[in-house]
């Protein structure tokens, strides 16, 4: 039987069963993007759902801002191993998006403005696990973190929560997006490190 110093194992913190395997805490938001940051006037901003029959649903940042508004708080976990505990938002839910959207599609690619991409089920977006945000902590999200307006899956990797998102289009088949062609995982669960293809 090995013997341990008292101690040697450290600490535990009382958070530490809301950190997924592999991940650290940080108390910053750290800056990862793909590309430049693009700069969407509010103005010009629109998002649309389109369905895999080709109907386009859009709202233009007004209407986006007239409907109701939710304050999740949640928690964020990066692929690159950090993960932010207790982040506040506003948004809109996609729940109330695809109210009046008629689609039998299992499938979603998310579409950002600067060419940006991601894949998701379409399950993944209702039932109150996903929002277009473009409040954070209390301000305006700032373009380095998506804004005008990104996309919010908390459940999910983060490169998942698309920024400077601009619209959903509805699929019968999936269809994976930037990262996912480069090598990420398909899906991205950060509870079982589903970080690269083949986890």
């Amino acid at each position: 039987m090995g013997v341990v110093s008292r101690g040697f194992r450290g600490r535990r913190r009382d958070d530490d069963d809301r950190l997924p395997p592999g991940q650290y805490l940080v108390e910053d938001f750290p800056v990862l993007s793909a590309g430049p940051t693009p700069r969407v006037p509010r103005e010009r901003w629109e998002f649309t759902i389109g369905t895999e029959s080709g109907h386009t649903h859009r709202w233009s940042w007004d209407e986006l801002m007239a409907l109701p508004q939710e304050t999740p708080t949640v928690d964020l976990h990066c692929v690159t191993k950090w993960s932010k505990l207790d982040t506040r938002w506003q948004g809109v839910s996609l729940d109330v998006l695809f109210e009046n959207v008629e689609s039998a599609a299992d499938h979603a690619l998310i579409h950002s403005y600067g060419g940006y991409t991601t894949n998701l089920p379409v399950e993944d977006l209702l039932d109150g696990k996903a929002w277009i945000a473009h409040r954070f902590d209390s301000e305006e999200l700032a373009p380095q973190h998506g804004g005008p307006a990104r996309l919010l899956v908390p459940h999910l990797y983060l490169w998942k929560s698309a920024k400077w998102v601009r619209g959903i289009h509805l699929l019968d088949e999936d269809h994976p997006g930037f990262w996912e062609t480069a090598g990420y995982h398909n899906y991205g669960d950060p509870w079982r490190e589903q970080r690269y293809e083949g986890d």
